[in-house]
């Protein structure tokens, strides 16, 4: 099939129709029906047979979707690539992040940076870390914040703030006494933990700190996000280990820090070789100085 049969094809799937499929394309539909004949005579199978005057799609043609998904998206990669290259720079900057960086920075920094640059705008988006890799390498983002360090030839990492990952209970678990009072990893064994998911950036580190404990953590639930594991603590799931911007937003629980501590950075992630607008670059102090702020009001990091 070439790509204008699979423009025809996706067309007629979404309409259910020739005239729809030619409203959608901008063409007529005699263009559409010729094309659709066309590719049914190279594949030597029909496409679409016509049930009582609407267009139903064949067997044969539910067994190409997946393949012509692929492909349709990958075309639809290009043209968003294309469109980026086309942008004017510093006209606008996209910003992604993941969910919990995103909730807790986004609000007090973007609001700051719209009121020094009101000529600017911004795009904002949340992605988790692998997902954000991807967007800036297709030039769908232009920055990226995340706790991991992506080790990829083509994005640059800048450490904006340094931090370490504590502990959340709800309250009753410890003392009340105990916010803020260190941690010990030993602590930790036999407990009912909110596991993270293996697709988390943290996910390895968390279990190489845990990895000797005898008995080993009640892992029962994972997640994919922190903002949910610390949901799951206030409710009373069991405990989590979550980064200190998350913890900052909990309620009803107690804040400790780990010991020995399990420490994590807040990067900024750009593409290499490529010039930056001013802009940026106060952006990415403004978000340093915010998350420093952050980590240093969680009550737990001032005992650390």
């Amino acid at each position: 099939m070439r790509l204008r049969h699979i423009e025809v094809f996706q067309a007629i799937r979404q309409t259910g129709s020739i005239s729809g499929a030619a409203q959608l394309l901008h063409v007529t539909q005699p263009a559409v029906s010729k094309i659709l004949q066309h590719a049914e005579a190279q594949l030597g199978f029909p496409l679409f047979l016509r049930v009582r005057g609407k267009l139903q799609i064949t067997p044969e043609a539910l067994a190409l979707e997946r393949e012509v998904d692929k492909v349709s998206d990958s075309v639809e990669g290009v043209r968003r690539l294309a469109a980026s290259l086309r942008r004017q720079p510093g006209m606008s900057l996209r910003i992604g992040a993941t969910p919990a960086l995103a909730l807790s920075l986004f609000p007090p920094v973007i609001s700051l940076w719209s009121e020094r640059h009101p000529q600017s705008e911004c795009e904002l988006s949340s992605y988790h870390s692998r997902e954000l890799v991807q967007q800036l390498l297709m030039r769908e983002i232009d920055v990226a914040l995340t706790l991991r360090h992506p080790e990829h030839p083509g994005l640059n990492a800048q450490a904006l703030a340094h931090g370490v990952l504590v502990a959340l209970a709800p309250k009753g678990y410890w003392a009340e006494e105990s916010q803020g009072v260190p941690l010990s990893v030993e602590a930790l064994a036999g407990a009912p933990l909110i596991g993270l998911s293996s697709s988390d950036p943290l996910a390895a580190q968390v279990g190489s700190y845990l990895k000797n404990l005898e008995p080993a953590p009640r892992i029962g639930i994972r997640v994919q996000t922190y903002s949910l594991a610390r949901a799951m603590v206030e409710s009373g799931a069991g405990l989590a280990l979550i980064d200190p911007f998350t913890a900052l937003g909990s309620k009803h629980t107690l804040v400790r820090p780990l010991n020995p501590p399990l420490p994590i950075t807040l990067y900024a992630l750009t593409r290499v070789n490529e010039s930056h607008p001013h802009t940026l670059d106060d952006l990415l102090q403004l978000f340093g100085q915010r998350a420093r702020e952050q980590i240093a009001k969680v009550p737990a990091l001032q005992s650390s």
